[in-house]
């Protein structure tokens, strides 16, 4: 990962950036779905397997949100998200292409759902997730460690 990126554990002190970062990139897709928007909707998926929340840092600022629940078999990435201000610079990519990595050398898969309209769809199908199920609200994507992306 670069210099500037880095990963921490999320601890409890975190939860008011990360009700920031949420409402900031998830509302929108939220609301489009017709899905609870309330701050109560937003801190239960912020502590639901809280212990696998790692901050995204660039340098020593707090930029962004990795949760990937690393089961045997199968990893699923239960959500990344990165402050507006800081899309469209390459973090999400490298930190994604650092999670896929080591997906690889593990030889297992990762899954991910993303809601319908959401553009970050766009990455993840770059990075060579493939479509698996679909819902009105949303499509399971999967990515192979064989893939050759």
């Amino acid at each position: 990962m670069s210099q500037q990126i880095k990963l921490r554990e999320a601890s409890p002190s975190d939860v008011p950036f990360l009700l920031m970062l949420r409402k900031l990139t998830m509302t929108e897709h939220l609301e489009r779905a017709a899905m609870p928007t309330d701050d109560e909707a937003h801190y239960k998926r912020i502590w639901s397997n809280f212990e696998d929340a790692k901050i995204i840092c660039e340098g020593n600022t707090s930029v962004g949100l990795l949760k990937i629940n690393r089961r045997s078999g199968e990893w699923h990435l239960q959500q990344i998200q990165v402050l507006p201000s800081h899309q469209g610079k390459g973090i999400g990519k490298t930190v994604l292409g650092v999670v896929l990595d080591e997906a690889r050398r593990e030889g297992v898969s990762v899954s991910l759902s993303v809601l319908h309209g959401n553009p970050a769809r766009r990455l993840y199908e770059q990075l060579g997730f493939r479509p698996v199920t679909e819902t009105s609200l949303d499509v399971k994507l999967i990515w192979h460690p064989g893939c050759a992306c």
